[in-house]
């Protein structure tokens, strides 16, 4: 059975009595998840040195969903997923973030900094202005822009205080998420090569995770 097959699977029968009903099959596909996550962060290891430390099951985010302040009530997330920082996913900072879902919009990878608070945007603001020759070399590589061509998450309407409203970098100013989104549709990790396709997609990211984590932790 393939990813796909089996969170389709899970999507229409997203209740406690089903999944305990199969949870060998269940068991099968988080190991077969974490397999593969092993073997992807061996790939991103070329480029990235925290992935020679990290492995698919400490990497991996759980199946099941928070449900105590959401009306969906649904116990299971239609999804595996998992994340690889520089600094370890217990310390927030920049990353990259995989995703294997039903549908395209649940089907991806991410890199960047997700939902930072008030102190590290302030630092990234900082940073993109004061820097922004190094910050536009990166977000002009052609790889980058072809693989992930947009902000991801939502923005402010207005710059944020303290900036000139006709500031040259108003719309980086009004970031409230500095990462790019790649989407694919959900067959992408039924070939079983696609750990290996996964390292190339998110190689053009590193440029960008240095620069964010760079920006964000120095004193």
């Amino acid at each position: 059975m393939t990813y796909s097959e089996y969170l389709s699977l899970l999507a229409a029968n997203n209740n406690r009595q089903w999944f305990h009903a199969n949870r060998p099959l269940f068991d099968e596909m988080r190991d077969r998840w974490y397999a593969d996550l092993d073997r992807l962060f061996a790939a991103m290891s070329a480029y990235e040195l925290s992935a020679r430390y990290a492995d698919g099951k400490t990497a991996s985010y759980r199946i099941y969903r928070d449900t105590r302040f959401s009306p969906d009530k649904t116990p299971y997330k239609t999804y595996f997923s998992a994340e690889l920082t520089p600094r370890g996913r217990h310390v927030h900072g920049a990353g990259w973030y995989m995703q294997a879902g039903v549908t395209r919009g649940q089907s991806g990878f991410y890199g960047g900094l997700w939902s930072p608070d008030a102190a590290q945007l302030r630092k990234m603001r900082h940073a993109i202005v004061d820097n922004i020759e190094e910050f536009e070399q990166i977000m002009a590589d052609p790889l980058l822009r072809s693989l992930y061509p947009e902000w991801w998450g939502p923005q402010l309407k207005t710059i944020p205080k303290g900036w000139p409203r006709d500031h040259q970098q108003a719309p980086l100013l009004r970031l409230l998420h500095y990462g790019r989104e790649h989407a694919v549709d959900p067959t992408f990790f039924d070939d079983p090569e696609w750990p290996s396709r996964a390292a190339e997609i998110m190689r053009p990211l590193k440029p960008l995770i240095d620069f964010i984590d760079y920006s964000i932790f120095e004193e």
